[in-house]
């Protein structure tokens, strides 16, 4: 049975703690990042691993950084065999990786070296990629350089949004994890050095990068509007108010009267479609400055927006 002390902070680490709150191991502690302020009120919120970590009964950290000794009493106190880091949000500093006997342990969302970096869904779906996955790697003092342990592959179906491929990469990754612990534990685990070559990286998406572009082919703004939700949310303007799109699909087809970019050229099927540069945008679910997403249907009830111009 191995010391295990688990580093994470967004939903996407649950499955790994839970899973490995529910193995043979015993789980010492939980780092997580401070207390943040969140929603209108900016009241301080609890990341969700200190939630679920609360909940299970398992001591908490929250240090800022780890760069001082005093900044790492707590998980040097914990006497880690093995530190598992899901999404943290913080790089480790070479004390923290060289306190664990085994090392640590990193669970990360992409076929690695693709997609090194923090937001390698958002990458993947926007870059258009055939397939995803997750990697466990040991941490190095790289970002997201350190060698493989396992890996696993998804295929991305079309229209997959960020949060539903958040969501299955995150319960794919946990029993891979515990695969990986257990030769660990038993010495049979053969790490191999990450390929030279396919090296891309995934900073975060800005708000710049949601604003739909009607010029741009049709394609590219389906992925966009993937990549987006659920956050910074793809959106666009109608008659000078914001208008997010959370859900749209590419029609290859060109517009029959050779509409300019982003003219709604009317609703057909439950969906509003819209001219772009290339092709059709067939916009699924939208919402309004201040409203509610809502189907498309739903959307133009009481309203005539065919003909109108998006942008």
């Amino acid at each position: 049975m191995l010391r295990i002390a688990f580093a994470g902070t967004p939903e996407f680490a649950l499955p790994a703690l839970d899973a490995l709150a529910a193995s043979r191991h015993r789980l010492v502690g939980v780092l997580t990042q401070p207390d943040r302020p969140a929603g209108r009120g900016r009241a301080l919120r609890a990341s969700a691993v200190k939630r679920r970590a609360l909940e299970l009964a398992l001591p908490v950290a929250q240090p800022a950084r780890l760069a001082s000794a005093a900044e790492r009493a707590e998980l040097d106190a914990w006497r880690p065999d093995l530190l598992v880091v899901v999404a943290y949000g913080l790089l480790l500093p070479g004390a923290v990786l060289e306190l664990p006997r085994l090392g640590c342990l990193n669970l990360h969302a992409s076929l690695l070296p693709r997609w090194r970096g923090a937001a390698p869904i958002q990458r993947a779906l926007l870059a258009g990629d055939a397939e995803s996955g997750v990697t466990i790697m040991q941490l190095d003092a790289g970002l997201d350089t350190g060698p493989i342990l396992a890996q696993q592959a998804v295929t991305i179906a079309p229209g997959t949004s960020s949060a539903a491929l958040h969501g299955q990469l995150a319960q794919l990754g946990a029993p891979l994890l515990l695969e990986v612990i257990e030769a660990l534990a038993a010495g049979h685990a053969q790490p191999r050095a990450q390929p030279e070559e396919g090296v891309s990286y995934a900073p975060k998406l800005g708000k710049g990068e949601a604003q739909i572009d009607w010029s741009a082919p049709a394609e590219l703004i389906a992925r966009q509007v993937c990549a987006c939700n659920p956050r910074p949310v793809a959106q666009t303007q109608l008659e000078g108010q914001q208008l997010r799109v959370w859900a749209a699909r590419a029609l290859h087809q060109s517009p029959a009267l050779h509409e300019p970019p982003g003219t709604v050229l009317g609703l057909e099927d439950g969906r509003l479609l819209v001219a772009c540069g290339e092709g059709v945008l067939a916009i699924e679910t939208l919402q309004s400055a201040g409203g509610r997403a809502l189907g498309a249907g739903d959307f133009t009830h009481g309203h005539q927006l065919a003909g109108q111009r998006l942008g």
